[in-house]
């Protein structure tokens, strides 16, 4: 018999299993990977735990994993993840490098070689740290003009960006985000090239995004990585033995019915039992923009309201959200002046009674997390 899960339970359990009630290690979302994007590392921190809210004095790496986009890992997963990131087949490198059918005929490279092809020009241009900038002309003088493109925006010819990013962390290739320009570096001290990732080695990431983000599917999980479910099915099948079926009851409560809409979703298989028991979550949190809570690909399960839905997700400029008790409440911005911070909020619905005096402490701690002093929020 297969066990149904109301759209309450998997909130609960996301939030319990992302380290929100800030009672367990973060384990499982550093596995995942922490999305560095100005503030966003910092801020998913302290809405997790009372101690460091920086994630390099926490000891993560960083560099470009899911999508090409930054993310902090732990060092000692950092070969393991590197493998899992590297494309197992010419499919599912054309996806994640959004290549089409004619854009791959184009090239005349297979997709996973020319992954490679680059990986091994970053190796040999970058043996120390060194800007973007300059590791992208010396990686473009080594590679064939099938795999550059001409750049509007610097008006110049160089490598393909997102073939540059995926590139990188599968050969050890990092960031060091602290100075006032990005820098990319070498691959660490004794550090062995992984051998080439294959559908097993990629399946680490199905069970990464689950034990946070599910219960869900192979499209979510896909769309996660920045592959296609149909490129990606290799890495999925393979780990599905680990998993358990479930059915996730789409609708919010005050929608259910004998009718309410279901959806197959997946968990890890001894996480059944958490999902099932999650704790109620009785707390406030500031949610940052790119937060691994927002990173979930169910959009709609996640805010079912749809206005609220496509102000979280804008193209640019994001905000961040609110979480009350289970629920996303409304948005929030940052406005920085000098040393003080104010949040403006947008709520939604309204808010419980004891909302102000919750919101105030999580308030401060956003504020300190930017090194800033609160000067108040606004909109409540």
């Amino acid at each position: 018999m297969v066990d149904t899960l109301t759209r309450e339970q998997v909130m609960a359990h996301r939030i319990a299993a992302q380290g929100l009630h800030r009672d367990r290690p973060l384990d499982a979302l550093f596995s995942l990977g922490l999305q560095d994007s100005g503030p966003t590392a910092r801020l998913a921190l302290a809405a997790r735990t009372d101690g460091e809210t920086d994630p390099l004095a926490r000891g993560l790496a960083d560099g470009w994993t899911h999508r090409g986009a930054p993310h902090h890992h732990p060092p000692a997963e950092r070969n393991a993840i590197a493998a899992a990131a590297h494309p197992f087949d010419d499919a599912d490198a054309g996806a994640r490098l959004h290549w089409s059918g004619p854009e791959q005929r184009r090239v005349g490279i297979p997709a996973r070689e020319a992954v490679d092809r680059a990986a091994d020009a970053l190796v040999a241009v970058v043996t120390e740290p060194m800007t973007k900038g300059a590791a992208s002309g010396g990686v473009t003088k080594l590679l064939p003009d099938a795999l550059l493109r001409d750049c509007r925006p610097c008006g110049c010819v160089h490598v393909n960006e997102q073939l540059f990013r995926l590139s990188a962390f599968p050969v050890g290739v990092g960031l060091d985000p602290t100075g006032r320009t990005l820098l990319l570096t070498p691959p660490p001290a004794g550090w062995s090239r992984p051998v080439d990732g294959d559908a097993g080695r990629a399946a680490r990431l199905v069970l990464d995004y689950l034990r946070v983000l599910g219960p869900a599917g192979p499209r979510e999980v896909a769309d996660f990585v920045g592959t296609s479910a149909a490129a990606f099915a290799p890495a999925w099948e393979a780990a599905l033995p680990g998993l358990v079926e479930v059915d996730v009851e789409v609708g919010d409560a005050a929608q259910r019915s004998s009718t309410r809409d279901r959806r197959r979703a997946w968990l890890p298989a001894d996480d059944l039992d958490a999902a099932l028991g999650a704790p109620e979550p009785d707390l406030v949190r500031f949610l940052p923009p790119w937060d691994p809570m927002l990173q979930a690909r169910d959009r709609p399960l996640l805010a079912p309201d749809e206005a609220l839905r496509k102000d979280l997700y804008k193209i640019i400029g994001n905000p961040g959200a609110l979480l009350a008790d289970g629920e996303i409440v409304g948005t929030w911005r940052p406005k920085a002046s000098g040393k003080k911070l104010t949040l403006d909020l947008a709520p939604v619905v309204p808010l419980a009674p004891d909302f102000r005096a919750r919101l105030d402490e999580e308030a401060e701690r956003v504020a300190a997390a930017r090194g800033l002093r609160l000067a108040g929020t606004t909109g409540v």
